[in-house]
């Protein structure tokens, strides 16, 4: 898969914003940490198992990493579309495992899931990236018919 202007697009723009939430997450304190950690215990529970400040130092360098290879033409598409649909799924399983983020359906954000439930457009855009075929010629030009 190519590095085309649509695919710069939404790297740049994504990546951005997760190097932005990763850089914001290293000085996390150890209550900050642990909140963190107790919404991802709802949808990966073994998350439990690394202590909260480690949580938190290993998150914030995840958004970074997964940022910077987005925005980084060197890393392909399909390698960071990978990532950011697997971190993205990841958010949207803590959003709807988390009581009190969702109404009684389940899926639409009570006043508290309105910031979790936009990281549904992390794993939407993942997915597109990893969906989206550059058209490539064909290889053999069609030989012309003799009449």
């Amino acid at each position: 898969m190519g590095f085309t202007p649509s695919h710069a697009i939404l790297r740049l723009a994504t990546g951005a914003y997760m190097i932005n939430s990763g850089v914001s997450k290293l000085s996390l304190d150890e209550e900050s940490a642990e909140a963190i950690q107790n919404m991802a215990a709802n949808a990966i529970p073994q998350v439990k198992q690394i202590p909260a400040a480690t949580f938190g130092k290993a998150l914030a360098a995840s958004e970074i990493a997964l940022g910077s290879a987005l925005v980084l033409p060197f890393v392909p598409t399909k390698l960071a579309a990978l990532g950011l649909t697997a971190f993205g799924v990841g958010l949207v399983a803590t959003y709807a495992k988390t009581p009190g983020l969702t109404h009684a359906d389940g899926v639409r954000p009570t006043p508290a899931g309105v910031a979790m439930a936009k990281d549904s457009w992390l794993a939407a855009i993942g997915l597109a990236l990893l969906v989206d075929r550059k058209r490539r010629k064909d290889p053999k030009p069609a030989k012309p018919v003799k009449a």
